[in-house]
């Protein structure tokens, strides 16, 4: 497991735990191909799953980008079947209908275009991995709070009312992970919420109060709705929608 210490990270290690699982979740520098080599080669995993990411900053594309080829390249050569979590961002927003997996890549963050090239050269290194990309994910009521739940309850932000995602239910991810870690799906699958939603509706959702709301900037990713419709018939975790969530 590398990111283990993050959002999702700490959520499906707990979760594996709790089934059963042994979760190795010591800590490896994922840019370092000869650490993470040997690493494998020591603790033998079936599974991989790889949650590590950074959102801005420096070590944006090393991270991102370096550091899932070399996870990549490892797995394949340790015979590890790997499972790469992406983003919604790899898309522009401006298809005017939901993606589906076989939609061509088009970034226009430096986030998207960091994801998006580690999701070409995860499936160049393995071609077996599977290509998890999601969205906005949530804790939900009476849980620590992610990011975009602590944005909309800390006030003070407005919200882009036309930039649309497919929030997903931390709990929901995790569980669909696991179950897909088992199976032999490779290649890109959108497993994301049920409700299509504009960021100004979740943080108004999560508030529970009126909040501000406006257009999103130019340079901004759109409508960029998941159609998860795939995921939904592999796996038997619900993959509920922020309006069930939150309701």
């Amino acid at each position: 497991m590398t990111g283990a210490s993050g959002f999702v990270g700490s959520e499906l290690v707990a979760r594996a735990r709790a089934i059963g699982w042994d979760v190795d979740t010591t800590r490896v520098e994922v840019r370092d191909s000869r650490a993470v080599a040997a690493h494998l080669a020591r603790s033998r995993p079936d599974v991989a799953i790889n949650t590590a990411y950074r959102q801005g900053g420096p070590d944006e594309w090393t991270t991102n980008v370096d550091g899932a080829e070399v996870i990549a390249r490892a797995c394949r050569e340790a015979g590890v079947r790997l499972v790469h979590v992406s983003t919604d961002v790899v898309f522009d927003g401006r298809k005017g209908a939901p993606y589906v997996e076989n939609d061509e890549p088009s970034p226009i963050t430096d986030y998207g275009r960091a994801k998006a090239e580690a999701e070409r050269r995860v499936a160049a290194a393995d071609p077996d991995a599977l290509l998890v990309r999601t969205s906005l994910v949530c804790a939900g009521p009476g849980r620590d709070p992610g990011r975009h739940e602590r944005a909309a309850l800390d006030g003070g932000g407005t919200f882009y009312t036309d930039e649309i995602r497919s929030p997903v239910a931390l709990a929901d991810l995790a569980d669909a992970l696991l179950e897909l870690a088992q199976t032999d799906a490779r290649g890109p699958l959108h497993v994301a919420g049920a409700d299509d939603v504009s960021r100004h509706e979740l943080a108004t959702l999560v508030a529970g109060r009126p909040v501000p709301g406006t257009p999103a900037p130019p340079d901004r990713p759109l409508d960029c709705s998941l159609d998860s419709s795939r995921a939904r018939a592999m796996i038997r975790t619900r993959l509920r929608g922020v309006r069930e969530l939150y309701g």
